[in-house]
C-alpha cells in the first residue's frame, strides 16, 4: 500500500512528534530476488547521507535522513519515520559515534557570505543545543569522540557550472539530482557529454588556485586550528571512525591530473599521500575508511575507464590489496560491510567513467584472493600488492534510475540492509534492500 502525506500534514507531525507511517511499499526485486523497502514518499523528495558520512546512532537503532521540511529519524526495526528538526534551511551533516546526537548546520547563502551555525539535536528527545559558529567555510566531519569538528574553507566560492543550466534545462535540475548539471563544449565547439563537461568544470576550478584551508574547531572551546593550507583544491574531508586524531582528505580536480588521497594528523603532522599515480590517465578516488578504521579503500583505474580495481591501503603496515572489478560491476561508490567481509557497489550508467553497457544495479561483492601458484611464494611477496577478484551478486535492479543522482549505499549497522537513494519511481526517495536473498 502506498501512503501519501501532504506537506501541511508533515509539518503538523513535526510539531506533535507523532511517528509517520510504516514503509511506503515493499516488494521483491523480480530480477535479483532481494526484498526492497521504499522508506520515504516525501513531497519534494528525501535523501540519505553521503556514502562516508555516519547516519546511524551508536546503539545501531536509528538512522537520520533529510527532507525538504527538515531532518527526520528512521527507526531501523520497522522503518517508521519521526520528524526531528523542522526547517527547510537546514543541512544534515552526520550523527555522533559516541552520543545520540544528530549534527546539522544552518545553511549559508549561495554566494558563501555569512556564518554557519552548527547544532546538535538529541535523536530521542529532539532537544537542540548550539555547538559552534563557523565564520567561514563548511563542516564535513566530526571525530569519533565528538570533540573536534572538521571543515574546509575557500577564499572564494564559485559554482562549477557558471549558469547552473545544462542541456537546455532549468537550474532546478540541480535540486532534482543532488548535484550541479554540467554543460561545456569540447575543442571542436560541440557540446560534451554530462561526464566530460563535468571534467572541464572541475579543471577550471582546480586551475583557479583559490586559497583553501582544512581546519578543526574544538567543540569545548571553540578554538579554530588550521590543519592544511594550500591553493590546491581541498575536499572530501573525513575523520577516521576510530582514531580521533586522524584525518583523510583529497586534492580535488580531474582525477587523472591529481594525486588525490591524503592523510594528516589534527596537529598538521604526518601528512601522507596514500596512492601515488605511476601511469598516465591513472585515477584513484572516492576514498573511505573501513568500519574499523584500519584500512582506506578507494576506486582505482589503471588507466581510467579500462582496468578497474577496488584498492585498499592498510594504515598500520602500508600493505595494499587490489580487487579487480569487471566493467559492468564498476560503481560510483563502494562501501564495506560492518563485519568487513563484503563490499557494496552502487553501479553506474554507460556515460560514466567505466562506460558499462549493463551496470545499473546495486551489488554485493565478496572478495577472493588470488593465491600463489603451487604454494610457491616470491621472496618479496609480502611487500607486493596482494591481488584478488570480486564475486558479485546483484541486489537491486536500477535500470529505471537516473545516475545523475548517485545512490550512495551505506550498510545498516547489523549488515542486513543496504540504504540508498533512488529516483526509480520519479522523485528522489530513500530505500533499503535486504542483503540476504529470500526464497524464490
Amino acid at each position: 500500500m502506498k501512503i501519501g502525506i501532504s506537506a501541511v500534514a508533515l509539518v503538523a507531525l513535526a510539531w506533535t512528534g507523532i511517528a509517520m507511517a510504516k514503509p511506503v511499499k515493499q516488494w521483491t526485486d523480480a530480477l535479483t530476488g532481494h526484498e526492497i523497502v521504499q522508506i520515504t514518499d516525501q513531497p519534494g523528495g528525501a535523501a540519505s547521507l553521503y556514502f562516508h558520512q555516519n547516519s546511524y546512532t551508536p546503539q545501531d537503532d536509528k538512522m537520520v535522513i533529510s527532507t525538504p521540511q527538515g531532518i527526520s529519524v528512521v527507526t531501523l526495526a520497522d522503518w517508521s519515520i519521526k520528524p526531528l528538526v523542522k526547517g527547510a534551511d537546514l543541512q544534515l551533516l552526520f550523527t555522533g559515534r559516541r552520543t545520540r546526537s544528530v549534527y546539522y548546520a544552518s545553511r549559508r547563502r549561495d554566494d558563501g557570505a555569512g556564518a554557519t551555525t552548527i547544532f546538535a539535536a538529541d535523536v530521542d528527545t529532539g532537544k537542540v543545543r548550539r555547538i559552534a559558529t563557523v565564520a567561514n567555510g563548511s563542516i564535513g566531519s566530526i571525530n569519533v569522540d565528538e570533540t573536534l569538528l572538521l571543515g574546509q574553507w575557500a577564499a572564494s566560492d564559485r559554482p562549477l557550472q557558471p549558469d547552473g543550466t545544462a542541456r537546455g534545462k532549468a537550474p532546478e535540475i540541480k535540486q532534482q539530482f543532488g548535484q550541479a548539471s554540467y554543460a561545456a563544449n569540447g575543442p571542436d565547439g560541440k557540446p560534451l557529454s554530462f561526464a566530460e563537461a563535468k571534467e572541464v568544470r572541475l579543471n577550471e576550478r582546480l586551475e583557479a588556485k583559490i586559497p583553501m584551508e582544512i581546519f578543526t574547531i574544538d567543540i569545548r572551546t571553540g578554538e579554530r586550528k588550521v590543519v592544511v593550507a594550500s591553493t590546491d583544491w581541498l575536499n572530501h574531508v573525513q575523520f577516521s571512525p576510530t582514531d580521533p586524531g586522524l584525518i583523510m582528505y583529497c586534492h580535488e580536480g580531474p582525477w587523472h591530473k591529481v594525486d588525490r588521497i591524503w592523510t594528516v594528523r589534527t596537529d598538521g603532522s604526518g601528512r601522507q599521500l596514500v596512492h601515488k599515480r605511476t601511469m598516465n590517465m591513472e585515477i584513484a578516488g572516492h576514498e573511505f575508511f573501513s568500519p574499523d578504521g584500519k584500512w582506506i579503500w578507494y576506486d582505482l583505474q589503471t588507466p581510467r575507464g579500462e582496468v578497474l580495481w577496488l584498492a585498499g591501503y592498510e594504515l598500520a603496515t602500508g600493505k595494499r590489496r587490489w580487487y579487480h572489478v569487471d566493467r559492468n560491476m564498476w560503481s560510483v561508490h563502494y562501501n564495506q560491510a560492518p563485519d568487513l567481509k563484503q563490499f557494496s557497489g552502487d553501479g553506474g550508467d554507460s556515460e560514466m567513467v567505466a562506460h558499462a553497457p549493463d551496470g545499473k544495479y546495486l551489488y554485493l561483492f565478496t572478495p577472493r584472493a588470488i593465491p600463489d601458484v603451487a604454494g610457491i611464494h616470491a621472496d618479496n611477496a609480502a611487500d607486493l600488492i596482494a591481488p584478488g577478484t570480486l564475486e558479485a551478486e546483484k541486489i537491486v535492479d536500477m535500470r529505471r534510475h537516473d545516475y545523475r543522482l548517485e545512490p550512495n549505499i551505506t550498510f545498516t549497522p547489523d549488515g542486513q540492509w543496504m540504504i540508498f537513494r533512488s529516483n526509480m519511481d520519479g522523485s528522489n526517495q530513500v530505500y533499503a534492500a535486504r542483503v540476504a536473498r529470500g526464497p524464490r
